[in-house]
C-alpha cells in the first residue's frame, strides 16, 4: 500500500495550529465527553474533603449578605433603591460570584494543568470551558437561595420596600451567558500572561475583589450618580449586567439597551482577544511555565 493510500486510513490527524485563527472548534464538540468528565472532577475534588460539602454554596452568600447588610446598609446607610437590603445585596452577590469564579479559576488553567497539557492532546479550551460549566451548579444553587428570599419578602415585606419581577426575566439566559463569557475571556488573558509573569497569580484575587467595589454589587447605580462617579462605574461591563439582572428579578435597576449593549460589545471583544491569546500561548507554554 502506498503512502497516498495510507493517508486515507487515519481516523484522526493531530497537528499544530497553523495560525492564531485556526481554532478548530469542531474538536470541542468531538471531546464533549471529556468536558463532562472535567466538570464532574471540578465539582467532586473541590468539595470531597470538606465537612459541610455543598452546603458552602449556601453559607458563603448568606454570610456575605449579612456582612454587607450590616456594614453598607446599616452603618454606612447606603440606599438600596427601595428594595429590601438583604435581597438587594444577594442579587448582586449571586451574579458577581458566578462571574468572579469563572475568572479566578480560569486564570490558573495553565499553571494548574501543566502536567496534563504536557502529556496528552486534547483541545485546550476544554479545560476553561469545563470551569465555566461546573460553576453553573454553584450559581444555580445560589439562585434558588435568592428566589427563596424573594418568596420570604413577598409574604413578609419590610416597611418602605417593594419589588416585583419584570419582563426582563426573558433576558436571564443572555445575562448568564454574558457573565460566563466575560469571566472566561478575562481568565484566558490572565492565564496566558501568568505563563511568563507568575506574579499576576497573586494579584488576581485582590484585583477581582477590588473590581467588585467598582460595580453595583453593594450600591445602586443611582447612588453613584448622586456622588458624581456614575460614569466611571458604568465603564465596568459587569455593571450593566448586574443592573439588568437586578431589574429582571426585582423590577428596579438602571436597565437600558445602551448599557446592556455596551456590556455585550465589551464581552465579545474580551472573549475574542482571550481566545486568540490563549491559542497562541498554548503552543509553547510548556517551555515557559
Amino acid at each position: 500500500m502506498n503512502s497516498k493510500q495510507d493517508a486515507h486510513d487515519w481516523d484522526l490527524v493531530i497537528k499544530g495550529h497553523t495560525s492564531l485563527f485556526d481554532l478548530n472548534f469542531n474538536d470541542l464538540w468531538r471531546y464533549r465527553d471529556l468536558l463532562l468528565m472535567f466538570v464532574k472532577r471540578d465539582f467532586v475534588s473541590f468539595y470531597k474533603q470538606t465537612v459541610l460539602g455543598p452546603l458552602w454554596f449556601f453559607i458563603q452568600p448568606i454570610f456575605t449578605t449579612l456582612v454587607f447588610t450590616f456594614v453598607f446598609g446599616n452603618l454606612a446607610g447606603i440606599s438600596t433603591d427601595g428594595l429590601p437590603q438583604q435581597l438587594f445585596y444577594l442579587t448582586g452577590i449571586t451574579s458577581w460570584n458566578y462571574f468572579s469564579d469563572c475568572l479566578t479559576k480560569t486564570s490558573t488553567v495553565f499553571r494548574d494543568n501543566a502536567n496534563i497539557f504536557g502529556k496528552v492532546y486534547f483541545p485546550r479550551l476544554i479545560m476553561p470551558l469545563s470551569i465555566v460549566v461546573s460553576n453553573l451548579v454553584r450559581f444555580g444553587v445560589q439562585l434558588l437561595l435568592m428566589v427563596a428570599m424573594m418568596v420570604y419578602f413577598y409574604f413578609f415585606p419590610t416597611a418602605g420596600t417593594s419589588f416585583a419581577p419584570s419582563i426582563g426575566l426573558l433576558l436571564f439566559p443572555v445575562l448568564v451567558l454574558l457573565m460566563a463569557l466575560l469571566g472566561l475571556g478575562l481568565g484566558l488573558i490572565i492565564t496566558a500572561m501568568t505563563t511568563k509573569y507568575r506574579d499576576l497569580t497573586f494579584l488576581v484575587t485582590f484585583g477581582v475583589q477590588l473590581l467588585m467595589y467598582g460595580t453595583t454589587v453593594i450600591y445602586p447605580l443611582s447612588y453613584t450618580r448622586e456622588k458624581g462617579y456614575g460614569t466611571w462605574v458604568e465603564l465596568n461591563p459587569m455593571t450593566g449586567i448586574i443592573e439588568a439582572f437586578r431589574y429582571a428579578f426585582l423590577g428596579k435597576g438602571e436597565f437600558t439597551l445602551w448599557s446592556i449593549g455596551y456590556s455585550v460589545v465589551v464581552t465579545l471583544v474580551i472573549l475574542f482577544l482571550g481566545i486568540l491569546i490563549f491559542n497562541k500561548t498554548e503552543k509553547n507554554f510548556v517551555d515557559t511555565i
